[in-house]
């Protein structure tokens, strides 16, 4: 089979009226538009939207806040759940997923300060709240912000 020998399929296709063009086309006069009203008249049709005076579903629906294109979608982690990490561990978003505390990083991963962490780790991810690197740096460790993705752009 080539190119050029593509056709329909049967019945898939109809041949086009040629409306108004005499009684025996079985569409001649009206055209098939019926006897006077709103849509028999050239130009008629009406505005979109229009339900015969019924209130429009789109004034029907209830219409709530906006939505902003440009935030971000930030996952948190709380520094208590860094416990789990051996003693001296490099914590980046990849350990994280591997152990389960992030499944999905989205736009980037904060770390917050609820908790106290026991163990020195060096925890690299995008956000740390200051209390978070607060508590990281005081247990022996070091909190560094790594750009990745939408928050490299940004910057």
């Amino acid at each position: 089979m080539k190119l050029g020998e593509l056709k329909p399929a049967k019945g898939a296709t109809t041949k086009e009226w040629r409306r108004g063009r005499g009684h025996g086309t079985g569409n001649g006069k009206t055209a098939g538009r019926g006897h006077k009203g709103q849509k028999s008249r050239s130009g008629s049709g009406g505005k979109v939207g229009f339900e015969g005076g019924q209130m429009p579903l789109y004034r029907r629906l209830p219409k709530r806040g906006h939505t902003c294109r440009n935030t971000k979608e930030i996952v948190a982690i709380n520094v208590q759940l860094l416990n789990v990490f051996d003693d001296g561990a490099t914590v980046d978003i990849v350990a994280l997923k591997q152990k389960g505390l992030v499944s999905n990083p989205r736009d980037g991963v904060k770390i917050l300060g609820n908790g106290e962490i026991k163990k020195k780790l060096t925890v690299k991810v995008n956000y740390f709240s200051a209390g978070a690197a607060e508590k990281i740096k005081a247990a022996g460790g070091k909190a560094e912000v790594v750009l990745t993705g939408k928050s490299a752009k940004k910057s």
